[in-house]
């Protein structure tokens, strides 16, 4: 999965960016206060984009 379409999908389903790092971004749901931390990788791996999902308490892409 493209990094791009992970943000669309975070964005979408109320995640917030809280900071850019140097290697990982940090989001954060607003409604449920979970936060995790996104590679800045072009190409995230599916396992990993259902992690982050399901980090954030969110429906996996």
């Amino acid at each position: 999965m493209k990094r791009t379409a992970l943000i669309h999908h975070l964005s979408k389903h109320g995640c917030k960016l809280i900071r850019e790092g140097k290697r990982h971004s940090i989001w954060k749901n607003k409604y449920s206060g979970e936060m995790t931390t996104v590679p800045r990788h072009n190409e995230i791996k599916e396992f990993m984009a259902r992690k982050i999902c399901k980090d954030v308490g969110i429906i996996e892409p």
